[in-house]
């Protein structure tokens, strides 16, 4: 069950529901989002009932669901999220959601501050709107590059302040939560750690925009309860990220799920993007696969941009470059507008 606050709820009469829920000994979870704050209700639905909740100042509607995903459920909220990133950090504020397609590029691993500059350059020439960048890398290998650290995360502010691109960087212990909030503009969860719920309510709290990645063994409905750990921690602005799930095929490093995007669009309001890149591992695949998700209807992609692929320090192989990139943005150009959408706007009115 959903209590759906109206807009001009107080702090008291939020607190109020939630003290009459857990007289019940039931819980709930309080998710504020950009246009409304929501209640989820976790407990005996026959006892919530009984309170009335309706009749409670502040509360707009009472919705109940069958889904175990209620906060990020489109029974919830019909209409489709608007999630913003890049505010109150110098950036240029970015909206991603089904008004615009968004292109989020970068350098799958911040190797230097020259390389990821450069890299943030030609993403921007591309058109992208915002900058990825891999501080913390798990990798599969331990004694393959791990990331800079906290080295990175000084390079990609940096960088940020010169180009104005919001910056999203993953982040991989619960521990460093607060540490790269304060860096990032939004916080990945990888595909690694799609189920590692200390890792997922940590970053709910943390007061960021979160991009979560789909575990390449996650069913669509795992990978929704895993925002739904977001959501419950009280943060609603998710951005799902379709990558790829492992199949019996060998030929791309894993096979993307397209027709997730528009299941989960069916089923969630959150936007929804598309990795070509880690998907394919394969740089020749990834403008084939980015004009498969403007079609399919993906609220944007996030691809892999590099200098110098052939000495990058991580994912070399499906990393963009050069006439490629070039491809990439004039691909974007003829096809979003064909598609009904447009090219993310880096400045959002009234931002």
């Amino acid at each position: 069950m959903v209590v759906v606050m109206s807009p001009d709820a107080t702090p008291e009469q939020i607190e109020a529901v939630v003290s009459r829920v857990r007289t019940t000994g039931g819980e709930a979870f309080v998710s504020r989002g950009v246009q409304r704050t929501i209640i989820g209700l976790v407990g005996d639905v026959d006892h919530f009932r009984a309170l009335n909740l309706r009749s409670l100042p502040g509360v707009a509607d009472v919705i109940a669901i069958s889904t175990p995903y209620k906060l990020v459920s489109v029974d919830h909220q019909p209409a489709r999220s608007t999630v913003v990133v890049g505010t109150g950090t110098g950036a240029r504020p970015v909206m991603i959601g089904p008004d615009t397609f968004t292109l989020i590029a970068g350098p799958c691993a911040v190797e230097s501050l020259a390389q990821t500059l450069e890299a943030a350059e030609m993403a921007k020439a591309a058109g992208a709107t915002m900058l990825r960048g891999g501080a913390f890398k798990p990798r599969a290998a331990p004694r393959e590059f791990q990331g800079l650290g906290k080295v990175g995360l000084h390079i990609l502010a940096e960088v940020r302040e010169v180009t104005g691109l919001p910056v999203v960087t993953e982040v991989i212990d619960p521990g460093d939560v607060d540490l790269v909030s304060g860096y990032a503009d939004m916080l990945q969860v990888g595909a690694r750690n799609m189920q590692n719920t200390a890792l997922l309510q940590a970053v709910g709290r943390a007061g960021k925009p979160v991009l979560l990645k789909r575990g390449i063994q996650a069913t669509v409905d795992e990978w929704l309860m895993a925002a739904e750990y977001v959501a419950q921690r009280g943060n609603l602005d998710i951005v799902l990220c379709e990558r790829g799930i492992r199949t019996f095929e060998t030929a791309t490093a894993t096979t993307l799920d397209i027709a997730a995007v528009p299941v989960v669009q069916r089923l969630s309001h959150l936007p929804v993007i598309v990795d070509p890149s880690h998907s394919a591992g394969r740089r020749d695949l990834v403008l084939p696969l980015s004009r498969a998700a403007i079609a399919v209807g993906a609220d944007g992609i996030l691809v892999d941009v590099h200098p110098d692929p052939e000495a990058a320090l991580c994912d070399g192989p499906q990393a963009l470059a050069g006439a490629d990139v070039r491809e990439l943005a004039s691909t974007l150009r003829r096809l979003i507008p064909a598609a009904g959408r447009r090219l993310g706007d880096p400045s959002p009115v009234g931002l």
